[in-house]
């Protein structure tokens, strides 16, 4: 977003379309070798058997092209075919549904998620306390910080831009040392009881018996136990192999590697506090616990928000029973799907 001359009203942008990157004329190497089987069939049939060879060969050629540029839901069809033939072996080897073995011990350090995010590993910085999560496979470790920061829609433009500038100096401060693989800014809606309103209008509201307060009291009242709250959290993945050096330089291993990072996160809180962005720290375990709860089993999510000590664990933070289809995923008490 912009301001114009006078700087009284926003002028929206457009952002260009993504880039997509190809080895040929932007087809990617499955295209092209798809392509490429239907010229062959269509040049051989075309020399070896003149019309009648090449109507009979049709249905190849035909398929290669429309496999090769004819997309689904924005992606070429021959694109959707590992992602077929992986869904059909899954769904054969049973794959699709999850129950969790409640009473059987975890290894200390585990998460008990499913699928792919099994192989995740958490270990606690010493100096910080904050839960550093491993990816074993992916070499990366991931901390996350929640921050606070008021509504950005009630600012006035020239305060908008400028935020949206201090905004750009944090990325760019923090993706300079090359050692970051992924900074993820997550907005998460969670219901609230209304506790917390009810209290400000109670301390700073004026209370005249005007109508203007009798209709706000009444509004908070009526629309209070069905309120919600933002949660606004940074994840900061430190990428091992391009770090390799300076992980090497620090020990090596894990606790190498969680002393570079800790380097990423200093520079992060500081630069966030240029931007007018209050880090609340950095969360440990327990606390990421509670989200991973919440996420797979929104019902219980008021309850772990407000109970001291329940549910921050990470051994069980995983969710009970998981059932999966081609358009949704089922978890405990929630249904999750992209758009």
């Amino acid at each position: 977003m912009s301001t114009n001359n006078h700087g009284s009203e926003l002028v929206p942008v457009k952002f260009s379309r993504l880039a997509r990157r190809g080895i040929l004329l932007g087809l990617s190497l499955v295209q092209l070798v798809t392509l490429a089987i239907g010229i062959l069939v269509f040049v051989g049939a075309l020399y070896a058997g003149d019309g009648v060879l090449l109507a009979y060969t049709a249905p190849i050629w035909v398929l290669s092209v429309a496999l090769t540029w004819i997309p689904v839901s924005g992606r070429p069809r021959v694109e959707w075919l590992p992602v077929a033939c992986w869904w059909m072996w899954r769904t054969t080897i049973g794959q699709l549904i999850y129950r969790r073995h409640i009473v059987t011990p975890r290894p200390v350090g585990t998460l008990a998620l499913t699928g792919d995010m099994a192989r995740l590993r958490e270990y606690t910085d010493p100096d910080t306390g904050a839960a550093i999560i491993h990816d074993p496979h992916a070499q990366t470790l991931t901390v996350v910080c929640e921050v606070s920061h008021p509504a950005f829609i009630l600012l006035d433009p020239a305060e908008q831009e400028r935020r949206v500038t201090s905004w750009g100096r944090v990325l760019a401060t923090v993706c300079r040392s090359g050692r970051i693989s992924t900074l993820q800014i997550l907005e998460r809606t969670l219901s609230d009881s209304g506790t917390g309103l009810a209290q400000w209008w109670a301390s700073h509201g004026t209370h005249d018996a005007s109508w203007a307060s009798t209709t706000y009291t009444e509004l908070i009242e009526r629309a209070g136990p069905a309120g919600e709250r933002h949660s606004t959290t940074i994840s900061l993945a430190l990428d091992m192999k391009a770090a390799s050096r300076q992980v090497h330089t620090a020990g090596g291993g894990v606790k190498g590697a969680a002393a570079v990072l800790r380097q990423e996160m200093t520079t992060l809180t500081a630069t966030l506090r240029t931007a007018d962005l209050v880090s609340t720290g950095w969360l440990t375990s327990g606390q990421i616990a509670v989200i991973l709860s919440s996420a797979y089993d929104p019902a219980i999510a008021a309850t772990l928000e407000s109970h001291g000590e329940i549910g921050q664990s990470l051994a069980t933070a995983g969710p009970v029973a998981v059932n999966e289809t081609w358009t949704q995923i089922s978890t405990d008490s929630a249904y999750h799907a992209t758009l």
